[in-house]
C-alpha cells in the first residue's frame, strides 16, 4: 500500500473480499496479469494484487460473520482526515456507520458506512 494516496476525499484503495480466494486469484492474474503476493500481515491471510511492481489493491477472505446471502465483492476506500470524525458526521446526515472505526495494525483506522441511498464504502485514515 506504499502508494495510496491519502489526500483527504479521493478514493484510495480498492480491495476484494471472497469467499474462494484461490479462485479470485486465479482468475485476476490471468485476466489483468496481476502478482498475488502474501502481504505478510501478522494474523491475518491478506493477499496483495500487483500491477508490475505497484500496488493495485488487496484480497481477503469474507469475515465469517458476514451472512451467506452476502457475495463476494470490491470494497472501495476513500481517504479521510481523521475517520471517527468522519463516520460520525455521516451517521448524523443519514448514513448508518457498518463497522468500525477499527484500527489496522501498520495501516490506519477505517469504518464501513452505507449512505442515505444505500451505497456502501469504507472510509480510511492512513497511518504515517
Amino acid at each position: 500500500m506504499s502508494e495510496v494516496k491519502t489526500i483527504h476525499g479521493t478514493f484510495c484503495w480498492n480491495e476484494l473480499i471472497t469467499r474462494d480466494m484461490a479462485g479470485a486469484s486465479k482468475f485476476y492474474t490471468e485476466l489483468l496479469g496481476w502478482k498475488a503476493v502474501d502481504s505478510g500481515m501478522p494474523g491475518m491471510d491478506y493477499t496483495m494484487l500487483k500491477a508490475g511492481d505497484k500496488d493495485a489493491g488487496g484480497m481477503m477472505t469474507m469475515p465469517p460473520d458476514v451472512p451467506g446471502e452476502v457475495p463476494a465483492h470490491w470494497m472501495a476506500y476513500i481517504a479521510v482526515d481523521d475517520v471517527d470524525a468522519a463516520a460520525k458526521k455521516a451517521a448524523e446526515l443519514g448514513g448508518e456507520v457498518f463497522h468500525g472505526p477499527e484500527d489496522i495494525p501498520n495501516v490506519g483506522r477505517f469504518c464501513i458506512i452505507k449512505d442515505p441511498t444505500g451505497a456502501v464504502v469504507s472510509l480510511i485514515t492512513m497511518s504515517g
